[in-house]
């Protein structure tokens, strides 16, 4: 090699270094101009080896935008490129053409896969998210359902254990005749309801406080009451002075449970409605069994039907005022499936009637 063409060697690889300098201090643009950072270094490629690197980082990081437009615009240039180094430098090939093109198509593959492994795993990611905030709301609804439902509870049991406290205290507060022994026995079933009031509330409590951890899966609930427990009631009913009669022809432990538990609620808080506002009436408590037997639905219902006349009280029990308790029994009545309707009739009684469903 004559002392000419090795100066002119030397200036060439000084030049392809400086190329490649070049290609680099363009890639920090590559984000806010990918494209134009692509198609510069890929023209480049056919006239400095030292851009190969530059030049794949750039059309790589184009290439996971995914966009076809840019893909094409930078495979132009890159032919484009190729063909002028041909006219140039004799000595490059259509083999060195074809190599520059597969290298481009090697980077605009190798981005692409990039970028759509990078979306996947946004989407991904995302949907965790979606899923984790569904999860939050769920809990929050389950919780907010369960403290419903738990209120509702403290209020059946509790309503009926204080309007007994509450009728006997009335009692000893208007009754001057009584005889020592007699207010001793009225004092007695004042304890023993409010006894039974704690300890019911209690109960519900415990219900409560395990609700709002991850104990609350494993703790045993407390068995709601259904008509097995309705004589009890009656009994508890007619000791507190009151006169109840049931008329009844359906077979109590034959009642589904869901339905059987919500009848048990109405008669409670029906009896517990009839104490405060018509104390020493007669009421009925009716039970049946109607439609599929009858031919009328062919599911059939149970009927539940709480009467007893409307009279006003010589010495009105003292409340607090209006209850929500029908309100809460309509509700009952609803999510069983069923319906209650209350309210006075035209023969001067006051019926409390809910048809819940029982299937054939």
């Amino acid at each position: 090699m004559t002392p000419a063409a090795e100066d002119l060697a030397g200036v060439l690889l000084i030049l392809d270094v400086l190329v490649g300098v070049a290609s680099l201090v363009l890639l920090p643009l590559r984000s806010r101009h990918p494209l134009t950072v692509a198609c510069v270094t890929a023209a480049l490629v056919p006239f400095s080896a030292s851009s190969v690197g530059a030049a794949a980082f750039a059309v790589g990081a184009m290439a996971t935008r995914r966009r076809r437009d840019w893909a094409v615009a930078v495979a132009v240039v890159a032919v484009v490129s190729a063909t002028a180094a041909e006219v140039l430098f004799p000595g490059f090939s259509l083999g060195g053409i074809a190599l520059i093109l597969l290298f481009v198509a090697a980077c605009l593959a190798t981005g692409t896969y990039l970028g759509t492994r990078r979306e996947l795993i946004a989407a991904l990611h995302e949907r965790a998210l979606t899923a984790e905030r569904e999860r939050v709301l769920a809990a929050g609804a389950a919780r907010e359902a369960e403290r419903t439902r738990i209120a509702r509870e403290m209020h059946d049991v509790l309503a009926h254990r204080i309007s007994l406290v509450a009728l006997h205290a009335g009692a000893l507060t208007y009754r001057d005749d009584l005889t020592p022994g007699e207010t001793a026995g009225t004092a007695g079933i004042i304890q023993a309801n409010a006894q039974l009031a704690l300890a019911e509330l209690r109960d519900v409590l415990g219900v409560l406080r395990t609700s709002g951890g991850d104990e609350a899966d494993d703790a045993v609930e407390q068995p709601q009451p259904t008509l097995a427990e309705l004589p009890a009631l009656l009994a508890d009913t007619r000791e507190a002075g009151s006169q109840v009669r049931l008329d009844s022809t359906v077979a109590t432990q034959t009642v589904p449970q869901l339905v059987s538990r919500t009848a048990f609620r109405i008669v409670q808080e029906a009896l517990t409605n009839t104490r405060r506002h018509a104390p020493g009436e007669l009421v009925t408590v009716r039970l049946a069994r109607a439609g599929s037997s009858t031919g009328g639905d062919p599911d059939g219902h149970l009927e539940v039907q709480i009467s007893n006349p409307v009279a006003a009280p010589a010495q009105p029990i003292r409340s607090p005022g209006p209850g929500v308790g029908l309100v809460g029994l309509a509700e009952r009545a609803e999510l069983a499936g069923g319906s209650l309707h209350a309210g006075p009739q035209p023969d001067g009684t006051f019926v409390v009637r809910a048809r819940l469903p029982w299937p054939a």
